[in-house]
């Protein structure tokens, strides 16, 4: 895994695309590869496919949660060392660290920072290449 984000692949999973977009367009900004999902089902499904760097991951969407997608990702023996960051609106006192504990490697807030998200990222990262 890379410091580097156009080294990066990166899985978007989010159902509102205004959000998608923007986080898309910054990410593809600084060269990354995306791919998208806009649902926990869906964005489990191109796991099957596509080995991404990172995952950040929508922790209300309808029909099956973030909190429950990471759930699943982490029963799957070749996924479960990946790094998955929740991306969520909710950002009320103890919201970060129930993520955390629930097992998510970072936490970022929406609408996302456009000026600090790549430094947002490489943080979590590289708290993960550390640990």
């Amino acid at each position: 895994m890379s410091l580097e984000p156009r080294n990066w692949l990166a899985l978007i999973v989010d159902d509102e695309p205004h959000n998608v977009n923007v986080i898309q367009y910054v990410l593809e900004f600084h060269k990354a590869r995306t791919h998208i999902a806009s649902s926990g089902h869906e964005g489990l499904e191109l796991l099957d496919d596509i080995q991404p760097d990172f995952i950040l991951l929508d922790l209300q969407m309808p029909g099956i949660s973030g909190f429950e997608v990471l759930e699943v990702i982490r029963t799957m023996p070749h996924l479960q060392h990946l790094v998955v960051i929740a991306l969520t609106a909710y950002s009320m006192t103890g919201d970060r660290e129930k993520a955390l504990k629930a097992g998510f490697d970072g936490y970022i807030t929406k609408p996302i920072n456009v000026m600090t998200v790549i430094d947002e990222i490489k943080l979590i990262l590289k708290h993960r290449l550390d640990a």
